[in-house]
């Protein structure tokens, strides 16, 4: 199950750029693009009992429960594998335990994760004017700032887990959006 399938990992905080990058990336090297964020509120807007916790939830601008997260990647990732010469997952593991289940569960680590940094005002302002174009409900400032924070809280052991396993590839987010494409396709070509 999954063994043989590339398996990359985009973090980085909300507003830099881990989806546009993975779309492109995505039709680029015909990968499969799993956005846990757009897998989430997907099923936010089911209306089951388990949808309106994870809509409840996602307003607040916290993280929706872990073990929910990895099953419902885990579902993505194995109706999908035939289809797939690899997945681009963008936002997912959010926190340690996330990385280490996952492990768990599919049976290895990720071949490659990259992180996008980019600062919080940069982020701030590009989801302030995401959310005028009214795509999502958590794209206002409060919970902006929210997500932001329980990004940085849990962020960090994760990314020193994979720097630790040789894993991490760092790429800036504030370049223009072609600049950081080409850093990604250097990542992504380095794995052949």
């Amino acid at each position: 199950m999954l063994k043989s399938q590339v398996i990359i990992f985009m973090l980085g905080g909300p507003g830099s750029g881990k989806g546009t990058q993975c779309e492109r990336l995505a039709a680029k090297y015909q990968f499969q693009h799993l956005g846990m964020g757009n897998l989430l509120r997907a099923e936010a807007s089911e209306p089951t009992r388990q949808g309106r916790q994870i809509k409840d939830i996602m307003l607040k601008g916290a993280l929706v429960p872990s073990g929910f997260v990895l099953d419902l990647l885990n579902t993505n990732l194995l109706q999908r594998e035939e289809a797939a010469k690899g997945f681009l997952v963008s936002g997912f593991p959010r926190e340690l335990n996330q990385a280490k289940d996952f492990e768990r569960v599919v049976g290895r680590p990720p071949n490659i994760v990259i992180i996008l940094d980019c600062s919080t005002e940069t982020m701030i302002q590009r989801l302030l004017l995401r959310g005028q174009t009214g795509h999502r409900a958590d794209d206002h400032e409060s919970c902006i700032r929210q997500r932001l924070e329980t990004h940085y809280s849990l962020c960090e052991p994760v990314v020193s887990y994979y720097q630790e396993k040789n894993l991490l590839r760092n790429i800036l987010g504030e370049e223009p959006e072609d600049a950081i494409f080409a850093k990604c396709c250097s990542v992504l070509d380095s794995l052949r």
